[in-house]
């Protein structure tokens, strides 16, 4: 940008981008991210929404993609979830909830705006998928969407380490 500067070309804007959501594995759970902001194109439609939604008590799940599209897939999710917790009685393992997510997603052939990053803990393990509007999915011990998803995947990928605790101090 100095170059450019000092060769008589103005400074470079900054941009603020559209969604952000995130998902990163620790050693003793995971932590979702997500901005508040809403747009539409240009316009901020929204500076307080909330892009995490409740699936289950053990997983949540962010959203980027179409607002309208996001909350019923996330609401319909959560309903077969819990009629599948109820049928057989026992906690749903993240897996299932993957890939009912990513089945149903395929479906519609990526016309449901919905990329998500699944979140949770099982009897398992702790896990973090990536799911993409057409279907495909992703098992990662961190993942970004969205289109500040390169930004905040330059910062996992520079600081991120296995069996990372929770600090305090961070």
């Amino acid at each position: 940008n100095e170059s450019l500067v000092a060769k008589g070309f103005p400074m470079p804007k900054s941009r603020k981008t559209g969604t952000t959501i995130a998902g990163v594995v620790f050693k003793d759970g995971v932590v979702l991210g997500a901005d508040t902001r809403a747009t539409e194109g240009d316009i901020i439609a929204d500076k307080n929404c909330s892009k995490i939604h409740y699936l289950q008590p053990n997983m949540y799940c962010c959203g980027a993609g179409t607002a309208a599209d996001l909350e019923m897939t996330t609401q319909l999710m959560a309903s077969q979830l819990e009629l599948h917790r109820l049928n057989t009685g026992r906690q749903v393992p993240i897996v299932a909830a993957n890939r009912m997510l990513k089945q149903m997603l395929f479906r519609y052939q990526g016309y449901v705006g919905a990329a998500l990053v699944l979140g949770g803990v099982d009897k398992h393990d702790s896990h973090i998928y990536s799911i993409h509007p057409h279907g495909s999915t992703d098992r990662l011990p961190y993942t970004t969407m969205g289109s500040g998803s390169l930004a905040a995947m330059s910062v996992f990928e520079a600081r991120w380490k296995p069996n990372m605790e929770v600090s305090v101090n961070a």
